[in-house]
């Protein structure tokens, strides 16, 4: 009897194939298999056939890193690397308040668990701290010291973890095979606290210290890993003498953490006290008024938990670093395994500046929430990543740079396919705030394609039959108000070089001994017959208007220089007194010499689609339409920059 190979898992496939199996054999050769009760055992063989043959392709999906669709697979196949998913990450304000109290305690403790209430647009949010806040007390009756006496506590930048504290217990069992995992999904790992208390001893005893690796770890060393399990459930690991102290039988491990909902505690500022205070004594310490609580800083940083495609993009990238910062590559993955609240993040080795910078990494980061990170996660990520630097090489986490890419849009429409002009140009608006959270921007590296945006545009409604889109680039520069100071802004983007000026422009802004608003333009390097002098760069001169005439003045001949060829702008130093945009900017635009906008290096591309609306201008297509067939009242848009030369 001949053997069939079975190639299909469709049901009807399988079917088909069982029966040519079975005519294979002389006694089926003419047997009408759908008139005879043979029918139902060879649907029971193609569905036994079916099901194990999905069952063995999903256990093969499942064994592979790329191919897993289920959480527990993927993290599973990640740790076989050494790769620990991130958890949900608390959101965390930063608060500070007095506290004036009756005794005779020169400290006073502020408890571990819950600290505030915050509310945001009437929904509440439980804040807690993970471990106890001790600080000195000062007392405003003189030099007595008794329990009469007022005293006082200043609790200054408490940094608060949204969520719900809690603690759990294992007595060690040595005669069994011991696990000890944590009950609650949603931990924030990063604020996971473990005590081991020997039989023998009173209070919670030794504090553990997490270690994600084993290097420099021996058989006393008193340390923990941790581990994802099931429904984002954590296994608290412990050593076994040779790699981690071993527990003792009868110890009591107490395990504190903090329950949190990642990123829907962001954006809290007004909190209301509800914390324990105790005295040096132990004992409870009542305030005597209301405690009122300062916010410094509203809630941040809380992200979710790591989702299946990012541990499929970064275990493997991680293994390969190796626990060691070398490469660029490295630092991306350490940095977004060390701060979660990364969106993106550009490493740029001193090497590559201009002058070089041997020994130093500049690290710029994009946070999930707001533009730029405080000076306190700068620090924070600054000491994590000595962990895994090599000796010698400093890094230094600089602000971020944007990049800001904006349109002159002239969109010519067909009058009679349409409502009204307004829901057209809000529908062309809408499809480019959709374009603008693409992939292709938002991140370093990001590309503005121009091509794209074109279609992007003509593709809004059927009634729009063209568009001329002019492109402009933009840098803020954040002035020093009142004092002299050079500034360099980098665009990373070839500037299109006017003959006669005006490609960069700026917002206006005032510098002392000059009365009036100033401008930035430049002026290209020539030649004596008026030629451009071929070295691609020029001056930056300052100008400001007439108050009649309306007319041009240049008031500084050269401030600075503009290099076209690398797209760099360079003002000497300068005293700026005040600008017209708020919190210090001056917007500085140049015309990219490409309408494909890249960002090189450090800078963070961003597609500014507000500050294109009042450019976005929508013509009738009198030829489309019908009204001016001849197209004698055709209404012409220039391709090129226009020739204003402020911004």
């Amino acid at each position: 009897m001949p053997f069939t190979q079975y190639t299909n898992l469709d049901f009807d496939q399988i079917k088909l194939s069982i029966k040519d199996y079975l005519r294979s054999n002389s006694k089926f050769t003419d047997f009408d298999f759908e008139g005879s009760n043979f029918s139902v055992l060879i649907d029971t063989l193609a569905y036994n056939t079916y099901i194990s043959a999905f069952n063995a392709n999903m256990i093969a999906n499942e064994s592979f890193l790329d191919s897993a669709t289920m959480r527990e697979n993927v993290v599973s196949l990640a740790r076989n690397i050494g790769y620990l998913p991130r958890s949900k990450t608390a959101a965390k304000a930063t608060i500070s308040f007095d506290v004036n109290f009756f005794g005779a305690s020169s400290i006073l403790t502020l408890k571990e668990g819950l600290v505030c209430i915050g509310t945001e647009t009437d929904t509440s949010y439980t804040f807690s701290i993970p471990e106890d806040i001790t600080v000195n007390t000062t007392s405003l009756s003189g030099s007595n010291v008794d329990v009469s006496t007022e005293r006082q506590a200043f609790f200054d930048e408490i940094e608060i973890y949204e969520g719900i504290f809690v603690q759990k217990k294992f007595t060690v069992d040595s005669s069994i095979k011991q696990r000890f995992i944590l009950d609650n999904p949603n931990i924030d790992t990063s604020t996971v606290k473990v005590y081991v208390r020997e039989s023998n001893e009173v209070g919670r005893g030794a504090e553990y210290r997490y270690v994600d690796n084993i290097n420099k770890v021996d058989g006393t060393s008193e340390i923990f890993l941790l581990q994802e399990i099931k429904d984002e459930k954590y296994e608290i690991i412990f050593g076994d003498g040779y790699f981690g102290k071993k527990l003792n039988n009868n110890a009591v491990v107490t395990v504190a953490y903090i329950v949190t909902n990642g990123d829907g505690g962001n954006g809290v500022r007004s909190f209301s006290f509800t914390g324990r205070f105790e005295g040096a004594n132990g004992l409870p310490v009542t305030p005597t008024e209301s405690t009122f609580v300062s916010t410094l800083q509203s809630s941040r940083n809380g992200a979710e938990v790591e989702s299946l495609d990012s541990i499929k993009y970064f275990a493997p990238k991680q293994y390969s670093a190796q626990n060691r910062a070398v490469t660029t590559r490295d630092y991306e993955t350490i940095v977004k395994q060390i701060f979660p609240n990364t969106e993106s993040v550009a490493v740029v080795g001193g090497e590559e500046l201009n002058p070089p910078k041997f020994g130093q990494v500049f690290i710029s980061i994009k946070p999930k929430n707001g533009t730029f990170l405080s000076d306190f996660s700068k620090l924070q990520i600054q000491s994590k990543l000595k962990d895994y630097s090599i000796i010698g090489i400093n890094q230094e986490v600089i602000d971020l740079k944007i990049l800001y890419v904006e349109i002159d849009s002239s969109i010519y429409f067909n009058a009679s396919k349409i409502s009204t002009i307004q829901s057209l140009q809000g529908r062309v608006v809408s499809s480019l705030e959709s374009y603008a959270k693409s992939t292709d921007l938002n991140k370093f590296g990001g590309r503005f394609k121009y091509s794209k945006l074109c279609q992007v545009i003509d593709k809004v409604d059927d009634a729009i039959t063209s568009n001329i889109t002019k492109v402009r680039m933009r840098r803020d520069l954040k002035a020093t108000i009142n004092a002299f100071a050079q500034y360099e802004l980098c665009f990373g983007n070839r500037f299109h070089i006017n003959p006669f000026g005006g490609t960069i422009k700026s917002t206006g802004f005032n510098v002392e001994g000059q009365p009036g608003t100033v401008f930035l333009t430049d002026v290209p390097n020539k030649n004596e017959d008026g030629s451009l002098d071929g070295s691609g760069k020029g001056t930056i001169s300052l100008i400001r208007f007439d108050t009649t005439s309306r007319e041009a003045l240049v008031v500084g001949q050269s401030v600075g220089t503009v290099d076209y060829t690398e797209g760099e702008v360079i003002l000497n130093t300068i005293k700026i007194t005040n600008t017209v945009q708020a919190d210090n900017i001056i917007e500085i635009q140049a015309f990219p010499d490409s309408n494909d906008v890249i960002g090189l290096k450090d800078l963070f591309v961003v597609f500014d689609v507000s500050n294109s609306v009042p450019t976005i201008n929508m013509k009738k297509d009198t030829i489309s339409s019908g009204e001016s067939i001849s197209g004698l009242t055709f209404p012409t848009s220039s391709s090129y920059p226009n020739g204003k030369l402020t911004r």
